[in-house]
C-alpha cells in the first residue's frame, strides 16, 4: 500500500534523485517533449507543474525560487517569457502523458511527458525537411522579386 509516501524516490539517493529532476524538467521546458519512462514522468510531472505555476507570475521572488531549480538561465528565461504565458488561463493539467508501450529490454514502460499546447509538424516533414522546403520557398520568392525590380 502507498499510505504517507510522498514522493516515489526511483531507487536513487536524495543528490542523484535531484539531479535527475533538474535535468529531465530542463530538457522538458528545451523540447517541450521527452520521452521517458512512467515512473520518471509521474515524479517530472510533479515538479515541471509546479515550476509553471511559479512563473506565471513574473516577480523576481518567483525567479529566484525556479532559478534555484532550475541551473539553465536560457531555460528560466524561456519559462517566464514562453511557456509561463501560454499556461496564462489555465488553472493546471500543463502537461499530459501519453503511453507507448514496453521498452523491449526490461519491459519498463514508455511515455512521451509533453506540455499540453505542444503541436507537431502537420505536414510530417522532419526538421531538416522543413528547413530545405523553407530556403526553397526563399529563392523562388528572390527570383520573383528580382524579375519585378527589372534587374538582371
Amino acid at each position: 500500500m502507498k499510505h504517507k509516501r510522498g514522493f516515489n524516490p526511483l531507487e536513487r539517493m536524495a543528490a542523484h534523485r535531484k539531479a535527475l529532476h533538474r535535468n529531465m524538467v530542463t530538457s522538458l521546458f528545451r523540447y517541450e517533449r521527452i520521452r521517458t519512462t512512467k515512473a520518471k514522468a509521474l515524479e517530472i510531472r510533479r515538479s515541471a507543474e509546479k515550476l509553471i505555476t511559479r512563473a506565471k507570475v513574473d516577480s523576481v521572488h518567483n525567479r529566484r525560487i525556479v532559478s534555484s531549480r532550475l541551473y539553465d538561465e536560457g531555460m528560466v528565461a524561456k519559462l517566464f517569457t514562453d511557456i509561463a504565458p501560454r499556461m496564462k488561463e489555465r488553472p493546471g493539467g500543463y502537461t499530459r502523458i501519453l503511453k507507448l508501450g514496453e521498452r523491449p529490454g526490461d519491459a519498463a514502460e514508455i511515455v512521451i511527458l509533453e506540455l499540453v499546447d505542444y503541436t507537431l509538424d502537420i505536414e510530417g516533414t522532419s526538421g531538416k525537411q522543413a528547413k530545405k522546403a523553407a530556403k526553397q520557398n526563399s529563392k523562388k520568392t528572390k527570383k520573383a522579386d528580382d524579375g519585378v525590380k527589372g534587374t538582371p
